[in-house]
């Protein structure tokens, strides 16, 4: 496992749709994925997807840690931190169901796809790790269903609100060549963490929004 170098805002492998993953079961996937999330956690970020590693894939690795769903929706899903999260676990070790505070455990998502539940949107703050030090409103679905494969080659299914919700839209418009300043609707609310947590007031970016809420955990972004 290794900590790879994450690209930054302006590299063409940024603004590129990713491929689809072939073979999830393949060794060299398992191993993409270990040095993910051993690159998400040193960041420290809550979600990372291949393209910001520089690897045209459609996989995204993220945890939503539990302080954060009671925090934003006061509903949550999934398992506790702290477990055995090796790539080959990860997927095992994340629960599906919502309706707690207990976060949602290291998840891996392999040629995920998204389906809005309903129009609610939301405005929040977010960041991202290829956007160092930079941070800004963007709206998002409140609801959706999303399902990917896994590392074992099955399919997961769940839905999710929140910001569960808006860590995985997050990390999936990566694989579309989308980062979050392009979905925003007012670029006034752009700008450097430290001179916007002078406006933001309970809304402030912290290490896990402006750092990647992504692009977003305190471990294995946004």
């Amino acid at each position: 496992m290794a900590v790879l170098k994450i690209a930054k805002m302006g590299h063409p492998v940024l603004r590129a749709v990713a491929d689809p993953v072939v073979d999830p079961t393949d060794s060299e996937i398992h191993r993409l994925v270990a040095d993910m999330i051993d690159t998400m956690r040193d960041a420290p970020g809550i979600g990372l997807a291949a393209p910001q590693v520089h690897v045209p894939l459609r996989i995204v690795v993220f945890y939503v840690p539990s302080e954060r769903t009671a925090e934003r929706t006061g509903e949550g899903a999934g398992a506790d931190e702290g477990e055995d999260d090796s790539a080959d676990n990860a997927a095992d070790n994340a629960a599906d169901n919502a309706g707690d505070n207990s976060g949602v455990g290291l998840t891996v998502l392999i040629n995920p796809e998204i389906e809005p539940l309903g129009d609610d949107v939301n405005e929040a703050v977010e960041g991202c790790l290829s956007l160092p030090q930079m941070a800004g409103r963007v709206p998002r679905y409140t609801h959706i269903r999303y399902r990917a494969q896994t590392l074992d080659g099955s399919t997961i299914e769940r839905n999710a609100s929140g910001f569960h919700a808006r860590v995985v839209q997050h990390e999936c418009d990566h694989l579309d060549g989308i980062l979050y300043p392009m979905r925003m609707e007012n670029l006034g609310s752009f700008g450097y963490t430290e001179e916007l947590a002078k406006g933001f007031g309970s809304d402030t970016p912290d290490k896990h929004t402006a750092n990647d809420y992504d692009d977003e955990y305190d471990g294995p972004d946004e």
